[in-house]
């Protein structure tokens, strides 16, 4: 498979004891994660966050699919001379994890798993469909992905990130920086992610997996509910399973202390 190596971001002493790799969903980017970056290496961990394929200064691959993401992962951790990483990935990044885990268990020395699933939605066919065509529905209509982001992110934070009727203008820091994000996705790159994320079902690694995982939910999360991450940690051989209040699927947008707080006490007891 010939795959790119993508860009990333790293603070931290290349001589911790742990690595920390953090993973974006959809509408993400590494800058995304960069203040989580930098906490975990005060914290005295080394810390990296990506721009997956087709993301930021990332080169896209050939074609989009978790096969081709889990290779560049593998080839990130080896630019970035990482033997074993514990996976942050959130939404669509823990997907990524899940796919790398049955890609190369052995780079892997822990997950955590933030408001994603093992599986996307309904295997009918139909559901699947019905939801790319919802979301590519503005693209298809002429609309840039500021309006995309302009229309989803207040769907997706808890009610306290955004209050009802609150403009767009009174965007706390965090939720501007995911509008960002989401705005500098190339809308091809949407597209093929969307298509891609419809197909993913790796309900079958869950208990295959032996490394130290955290399944984290937002208690107000539609896209990836609190019930979908208890049922993950069930079938996972030692999971954790945690629920952060107050937000929803944008939980280190909407409330960065207490994501980073539950992360960090979750390394700390197992690296």
């Amino acid at each position: 498979m010939n795959v790119s190596t993508p860009a990333y971001i790293e603070a931290g002493p290349s001589s911790a004891t742990s690595t920390l790799v953090f993973l974006h969903g959809i509408g993400g980017g590494k800058k995304g994660f960069q203040s989580s970056v930098n906490y975990f290496a005060e914290q005295g961990f080394r810390a990296l966050a990506w721009d997956m394929p087709g993301y930021g200064d990332s080169q896209a691959n050939s074609t989009l699919t978790f096969e081709s993401l889990a290779a560049s992962l593998e080839a990130m951790l080896d630019a970035a001379k990482v033997e074993r990483a514990v996976l942050v990935g959130h939404s669509m990044g823990g997907m990524v994890a899940l796919q790398a885990w049955a890609h190369c268990p052995s780079r892997i020395a822990g997950m955590v798993m933030a408001a994603s699933s093992p599986a996307f939605g309904q295997q009918d066919g139909d559901f699947q469909k019905q939801f790319v065509a919802q979301r590519l529905a503005p693209l298809d209509a002429g609309q840039s992905m500021v309006q995309v982001a302009d229309r989803l992110i207040p769907s997706m934070v808890g009610p306290l990130a955004l209050p009802e009727g609150a403009a767009l203008a009174q965007y706390s820091a965090g939720l501007a920086l995911a509008h960002a994000c989401m705005s500098a996705v190339p809308p091809q790159t949407y597209r093929a992610a969307l298509h891609a994320l419809v197909k993913f079902d790796q309900r079958a690694a869950l208990p295959t997996i032996k490394v130290p995982t955290l399944c984290l939910a937002g208690v107000h999360d539609k896209t990836a509910p609190p019930e979908v991450l208890r049922r993950m940690a069930q079938k996972i051989q030692g999971a954790e399973y945690e629920c952060i209040s107050g937000v929803g699927h944008l939980m280190s947008f909407e409330q960065e202390a207490p994501f980073h707080e539950v992360i960090l006490n979750f390394v700390r007891r197992h690296f």
